[in-house]
């Protein structure tokens, strides 16, 4: 009877032994999943005016997608003093496996944003859009310290050297 085993054993195809041994894939939403859950921020933009806003990170569509859906409010100041809304929609992706995660950026206002993701530090992720002579180049950063999660969307300019940041907030989860 051993012997009958290990003429079975012998025989296996060596990629049968290989693949059970393998390390499963590393998770690519792992770095990510500081981001997880609804969070309540207030900001001040760069116009002076204070806004809140919620925001929602979820993984969906069987775990493949991570979204964040977001609404903010302002107390929007002009020719008639108003309530502004915003809302906005951003997907992060693996576009290939082993690769770098991606992300798409839509709003209300009709913008559409492509993101490369990366993280820095187990609790930073950063958002970089192309670099385009033709227009603005993009960042968003999430960071949590403790139990405040930080944000910056920061513009730069082509010709420009530093990063301006356009909006920054900061909050807690739910």
């Amino acid at each position: 009877m051993k012997k009958l085993l290990a003429v079975i054993l012998l025989c296996l195809p060596f990629s049968l032994l290989a693949q059970s041994a393998a390390p499963s894939a590393a998770d690519p939403w792992k770095a990510l999943a500081f981001l997880l859950g609804t969070w309540e921020a207030k900001t001040m933009g760069d116009t002076g005016v204070a806004a809140s806003a919620t925001g929602t990170f979820q993984m969906e569509l069987g775990n493949h997608i991570l979204a964040r859906h977001s609404t903010s409010y302002a107390h929007c100041k002009g020719p008639a003093t108003f309530d502004c809304a915003h809302s906005d929609l951003l997907y992060v992706y693996e576009d290939a496996p082993g690769q770098p995660l991606k992300a798409i950026y839509f709003d209300n206002e009709g913008h559409v944003i492509h993101y490369d993701v990366t993280t820095p530090t187990p609790n930073t992720a950063i958002f970089l859009s192309e670099v385009s002579e033709r227009g603005p180049q993009f960042r968003l950063i999430y960071e949590l310290k403790g139990a405040i999660m930080s944000g910056k969307f920061q513009i730069h300019m082509p010709g420009q050297s530093e990063w301006k940041s356009y909006l920054e907030w900061s909050g807690a989860k739910q």
